[in-house]
């Protein structure tokens, strides 16, 4: 059971948490593309096809293991691989991440992640704890953030529990006196418990608890129904 009274700092996870992410993705995909088209038509038809990027973002990650916690490197050198794949100009690459991250930013926050924040931050210091990499500022809401610590940052990524112990850090807080919250069964409820902290499951989708063992704290299905927990 959630116990309010030991909670002195809140981690929260970003993407589907506070925002879909699929949206997000599919719209940065298609501006990298539309950008692509004009100057590289075989790496804009290329990264069009699931079957053909697939396996290529597998190769980088196979042949650089060690940038598999920075999504934003991952995602400079797969496109850097399919401007080679074909045969276009590698110095398309930056321009082409430019387009990318810049609508990648641009993301549409759940109906009640705003009230949220508002509610959380005017209570506790909360800290943003990613895998990925969007950016509070560009997106506005880094008012509501005592910190923000990053998995690209960081150098390792969720379920490790040296990055929970690093945000709880950030807080100033004991992992004990932390809450985590996260829509992730695995990278974000299970690491938060190994981290020794207190952790709740935002399942909007009403999905059945996928892992044997110890279970979060709560589940919630809202961010609305995470505050009145609070």
């Amino acid at each position: 059971m959630l116990d309010p009274s030991r909670i002195r700092a809140i981690t929260i996870d970003l993407d589907d948490t506070l925002w879909p992410i699929w949206p997000t993705m599919d719209r940065a995909e298609k501006a990298l593309r539309n950008w692509l088209q004009p100057r590289a038509p075989a790496t804009a038809a290329l990264l069009a096809q699931p079957g053909r990027v697939r396996p290529l973002r597998a190769r980088v990650v196979d042949a650089m293991p060690h940038l598999v916690h920075d999504l934003s490197a991952v995602r400079r050198e797969l496109i850097r691989a399919a401007l080679a794949e074909v045969g276009d100009d590698g110095a398309l690459t930056e321009g082409a991440c430019e387009v990318f991250f810049a609508e990648r930013q641009r993301v549409e926050l759940f109906g009640d992640a705003l009230h949220a924040l508002e509610f959380l931050s005017a209570r506790y210091p909360v800290v943003a704890l990613s895998n990925g990499n969007a950016d509070l500022r560009t997106i506005g809401i880094d008012r509501f953030f005592h910190a923000s610590v990053s998995a690209r940052e960081f150098g390792v990524a969720k379920p490790d529990v040296r990055i929970f112990h690093a945000a709880a850090e950030a807080a100033r807080a004991a992992p004990q006196e932390v809450l985590h919250v996260g829509d992730d069964a695995a990278l974000d409820a299970r690491g938060a418990l190994a981290a020794g902290m207190q952790a709740v499951w935002v399942n909007r989708a009403g999905a059945a608890w996928p892992h044997e063992g110890a279970a979060p704290h709560a589940t919630v299905d809202s961010l609305t129904a995470l505050c009145r927990l609070l």
